[in-house]
């Protein structure tokens, strides 16, 4: 049998593979945390490309960890049962029905489609709440001028050794942002500050969220591909950074000074984005780390 290289396409798929073969080697054995977002998560397709894409991670021995929201389905649901939804400062008003609303979509029906997609692609993952095992132990969080917001809670600790025992059994955790104290309680946390402070507590090599934007943008609407921490800082100063970024570039900091290496910040609804990220020099999105960080690392011209 004869093979014809038409147009290119096998010198294409050679020089691909050539690229992502040191990015295998660099991130084998690392864990890395995932923030699969409930804006970015709406579409099938792209649910699809985000199963495949961490168990091909799996498979060349990177340690995927998926944390997820939903708050565009929980807002769905309540409307659907006529509850009233209302924010303050971003924060969800989190009343007890809304609370067990909130675990039901979280937790029954997220969670579960995520490890159901996972596991059609060839490995095993675990679906997981912070109130299994005490994964998350939370308080009751009050808002920016005191707001009394309901069950939102922030966290206290994170329980590690759940973690790491899925992963050394070569499973892939998936996350709902549910925590609860230890009277029992249940608490609606953020998303992003739940990824960040279990890639902290794990010390992960990197974070990654998962949005439906490109990344952090400029005040002229650029995309800025790379930060460190202190320029973040100065750019939430500056209110340059808002709404929904604020609390992804808040945790992306406080896993940066945590020992985390990178955070990126990239949109999952473009084909393969982790892929993209994780394995290819060019990277999707915005990078942050340490200004001194050797650019050793995938993404972002590294």
């Amino acid at each position: 049998m004869v093979f014809k290289d038409q147009g290119g396409e096998f010198s294409i798929k050679a020089r691909i593979l050539t690229e992502v073969l040191p990015y295998i080697k660099l991130h084998r054995g690392k864990t890395v945390v995932i923030k699969f977002g409930g804006n970015a998560m709406e579409r099938k397709e792209t649910r699809e490309n985000f199963a495949s894409d961490v168990v091909l991670m799996r498979y060349v021995g990177i340690n995927p960890v998926i944390v997820h929201g939903g708050g565009p389905q929980i807002t769905e649901y309540m409307r659907r049962l006529d509850i009233p939804v209302s924010f303050v400062n971003g924060h969800r008003i989190t009343d007890s029905q809304t609370m067990e609303l909130a675990k039901m979509v979280l937790v029954g029906k997220i969670n579960k489609d995520i490890v159901s997609l996972i596991n059609r692609h060839g490995t095993l993952s675990m679906g997981l709440s912070g109130e299994d095992g005490n994964l998350i132990i939370a308080r009751k969080k009050k808002g920016d001028c005191g707001e009394d917001l309901g069950w939102v809670g922030e966290i206290v600790s994170i329980n590690t050794v759940i973690i790491q025992e899925l992963i050394d059994n070569g499973l892939i955790p998936v996350i709902a942002s549910v925590g609860s104290d230890l009277e029992g309680n249940s608490y609606n946390i953020n998303a992003d500050i739940v990824a960040g402070e279990v890639a902290s507590s794990i010390r992960a090599d990197k974070i990654i969220y998962l949005t439906n934007v490109k990344g952090i943008m400029s005040p002229e609407g650029e995309l800025i591909s790379k930060l460190d921490p202190d320029e973040c800082v100065e750019m939430l100063d500056r209110g340059e950074i808002t709404g929904g970024m604020i609390p992804k570039v808040q945790s992306c900091i406080r896993a940066l000074r945590s020992g985390v290496n990178r955070a990126h910040i990239i949109d999952g609804t473009t084909e393969h984005a982790l892929l993209l990220e994780v394995f290819t020099d060019e990277g999707v999105g915005t990078m942050i780390s340490a200004p001194d960080m050797p650019l050793s690392n995938g993404g972002q011209g590294e």
